[in-house]
């Protein structure tokens, strides 16, 4: 269990959470979820405002493909302005409010 609430970690702190979040979403202390994301193999950001990782590809496909931010950040866990800030971040241009490939 612990490897695999390592990897969850690790995977939400990639995509931009921090320990402080993780602490609170997870039940754990500070000092836990850093341990866990270090044995995890984590490489861990310096401290200050958390630098925005870019969308995965497949967050970027599911945005091209014609999903709305909205949808992609549901799908993928994220806040919408998380997810608006990764997309842009990973270089899409945004499609004007309401507009939606179908």
């Amino acid at each position: 269990m612990t490897d695999d609430l390592g990897a969850t970690l690790r995977r939400e702190y990639e995509d931009g959470a921090t320990i402080a979040d993780l602490k609170s979403r997870h039940g754990l202390t500070y000092h836990r979820a850093r341990v866990l994301l270090l044995a995890a193999g984590t490489t861990l950001r310096k401290n200050g405002p958390p630098s925005v990782v870019p969308a995965s590809r497949s967050m970027v496909i599911a945005y091209e493909a014609g999903m709305s931010i909205p949808e992609v950040a549901e799908s993928f866990g994220c806040t919408y302005s998380m997810m608006r800030r990764k997309l842009l971040a990973a270089g899409i241009t945004p499609r004007r409010k309401g507009r939606r490939l179908d």
